[in-house]
């Protein structure tokens, strides 16, 4: 009979792996297993109780907010406050950071940034949502955590991960060590590791990005796509289309097959959409350390200044040849729009 080994072992064996290892990233990881078993309930009977729909506030995004986007967001809250390990939490659904001031967390190291419920549009079309995070180690030694440890870049990254609620529940991490994948078996309520040493292919045929946009592009990014559309069969050329609206099914798919992730920069959006610190940083985090690269088009997406809570940016991700491919074009046809910049068409080479 196979040997299963649950999410709890897996992070206690590895541990020592971690270079502060006493005990309280374990924890950590361990509260938020458990607060993603809870919002899988709530998410695979969305259709059966009243949980659907806008909530009828807007988040600092300005972007309506479902009821199972705030939901999670409470659960995960909730979660990372009752055990001690994070003094800080950053949340895509609130305008500012959520302190902790509980009297077992005054003295924790941790910060987690956390995107509740990405993809939620989707909840309604029953397509796969999910949660990303993000764990960093408080800088500040004395007094109250302040947002110098909170706007750290993404090189500083202790962990991070994320959960797909799909076909099958998934929690995908790294804590620096490589990436592990664990399926929610909910028979017996455990995640059991079912994709170790989980590796991106360096290459792949699949490419993801809201061909809707297109007009809105830059120059680099339509070029890509033409490229991705032309007959060649030595690079296996036409590449698929695949996009499905929700950035952890699509990446988690590049992940398992191979392709690219694009999410650009528009006139509309001149810094790009997704945010740095709930979604571009731990994602990124995750594909380098299954051997894949994640960038801005033109800069490493981990070595990119963090400014503000609610930053945003332009993602490359997936397979390394694919975003090396698309930064050539980048680089080609939109270098004056490198770091938000939107160039003017008379200024793209």
């Amino acid at each position: 009979m196979k040997q299963v080994t649950t999410l709890g072992q897996f992070i206690i064996e590895k541990q020592n792996d971690f270079p502060y290892a006493k005990g309280e990233l374990s924890r950590l990881l361990r509260d938020i297993g458990i607060a993603a078993k809870i919002v899988n309930r709530e998410v695979n009977k969305a259709g059966l109780v009243d949980i659907l729909g806008d909530q009828g506030a807007t988040n600092v995004q300005g972007e309506n907010q479902k009821k199972l986007d705030v939901y999670a967001n409470e659960q995960f809250i909730a979660a990372l406050s009752s055990g001690g390990e994070c003094c800080i939490v950053a949340s895509e659904e609130n305008d500012d950071m959520v302190r902790i001031d509980s009297e077992v967390s005054k003295n924790a190291k941790y910060i987690v940034a956390i995107d509740p419920l990405d993809g939620s549009s989707n909840i309604d079309c029953n397509v796969a949502v999910g949660t990303i995070f993000s764990i960093y180690r408080r800088i500040t030694k004395n007094g109250l955590p302040t947002l110098e440890d909170v706007l750290q870049k993404g090189t500083n990254q202790v962990a991070a991960g994320y959960i797909i609620y799909g076909s099958s529940t998934m929690l995908v991490y790294t804590t620096g060590k490589g990436v592990n994948g664990f399926t929610l078996d909910p028979s017996i309520g455990e995640f059991c590791l079912s994709h170790p040493n989980l590796k991106i292919p360096e290459d792949g045929t699949i490419y993801s990005i809201n061909e809707g946009n297109y007009v809105h592009f830059p120059d680099g990014v339509k070029q890509y796509i033409k490229y991705c559309q032309v007959e060649d069969k030595a690079t296996l050329r036409p590449y698929t289309s695949r996009y499905i609206g929700s950035m952890v099914a699509d990446i988690h798919r590049s992940i398992i097959k191979g392709g690219v992730f694009i999410y650009p920069t528009t006139s509309s959006a001149p810094n790009g959409k997704l945010r740095l610190m709930y979604e571009c940083n731990p994602m990124a985090f995750i594909i380098e350390q299954a051997g894949g690269k994640a960038s801005d088009g033109f800069n490493r997406i981990l070595d990119l200044e963090v400014d503000s809570l609610h930053q945003r940016s332009a993602i490359f991700i997936g397979s390394e040849h694919m975003v090396l491919k698309a930064e050539e074009f980048m680089k080609a046809h939109s270098a004056g729009q490198a770091n938000g910049v939107v160039a003017s068409k008379k200024s793209v080479a």
